[in-house]
């Protein structure tokens, strides 16, 4: 007997617009796909337009009706944050939904941003923390709900306050931890920030427990030539749905996170199941890792040091 798989009902978005980072493959194009069905004008945000513009036509062929669009941005560089926020800026568009969604996991080797910073906690990371500060105003003007994508890799680890760019010692999978952390640490003070400044926006976190995404698929430009052993795993786990889950799944925490009624601000989401590595979308508790008590002010004021950006 085929599983029943979990879902949540997305209200009525019309006249909303919903910007979603890394939205040309994976979680991110789900949820564009999902936030248009729903009435929404989707701005998908993309490093390749090629790829942005190939995903855009799948999603318009499933829906004709889709309003959806690209733009250009490296999360990696940020000259490209900056120009995207003047872009979106001059068209002066109130934003509705945000969903931090973009990331890289695990080059094999230390690499390097365009600003000189570790690759992971450039791109997922910071890119997002400077995107959020220099599109303000129209998330204010849009009482905007912004979800930040983190990972159950957040349970672990910790921030590396000693080499934060991993200069001295590159761990990959640490490396990961950090920039996940981080997201964590970033969604959650923002929306303490935000009540404290009466900025109108409500900020939340999530992650998609263990599902089979393209984050360790192949990618040659991070130095991974092939699959890794783990992806492959996951992809068969979730097919049979057992502790793993697929993309269709994997999107429902941030797409409740972002869209759900009863969804609110300074909150954890993650799937309800064993270990919250599968299963409708729940409230769960930030993992000790990321919730050590100062470290969300420390990473604010260091990722405002580093990006040269303020709030």
């Amino acid at each position: 007997m085929p599983r029943t798989l979990p879902d949540v009902t997305v209200p009525d978005l019309s006249g909303k617009l919903a910007v979603v980072t890394g939205a040309s493959d994976g979680i991110g194009l789900g949820l564009a796909g999902r936030l248009a069905a729903a009435g929404a004008e989707v701005l998908m945000p993309v490093r390749n337009l090629a790829k942005g513009t190939a995903a855009v036509a799948r999603l318009k062929a499933a829906n004709p009706r889709a309003n959806i669009s690209t733009r250009e941005l490296d999360l990696s560089s940020l000259a490209s944050v900056a120009a995207l926020a003047e872009t979106l800026t001059a068209e002066g568009r109130p934003i509705n939904i945000l969903v931090n969604n973009a990331g890289i996991m695990e080059p094999p080797a230390r690499q390097t941003s365009a600003d000189g910073f570790e690759l992971q906690f450039a791109t997922n990371h910071l890119g997002h923390f400077a995107l959020v500060a220099r599109l303000l105003p129209l998330l204010r003007a849009g009482n905007a709900r912004i979800t930040t994508q983190s990972s159950i890799s957040a349970a672990q680890y910790g921030i590396n306050w000693d080499d934060l760019q991993w200069e001295k010692r590159y761990v990959a999978i640490r490396a990961y931890s950090q920039s996940k952390i981080a997201n964590v640490h970033f969604g959650l003070e923002l929306d303490r920030r935000s009540r404290a400044g009466g900025w109108g926006i409500t900020s939340n976190v999530s992650h998609p427990g263990l599902t089979a995404t393209n984050l360790l698929a192949s990618h040659p430009e991070l130095g991974r030539p092939r699959d890794t052993t783990i992806v492959r795993l996951v992809r068969r786990l979730s097919r049979r749905g057992f502790l793993a889950q697929t993309v269709a799944e994997g999107l429902l925490p941030a797409l409740y996170a972002a869209t759900g009624p009863s969804a609110t601000g300074g909150v954890f989401y993650g799937p309800r199941g064993f270990l919250h590595l599968a299963g409708a979308p729940t409230q769960q508790k930030v993992y000790k890792a990321s919730s050590k008590p100062g470290e969300a002010q420390r990473t604010w004021t260091v990722s405002e040091q580093l990006t040269g950006v303020s709030f």
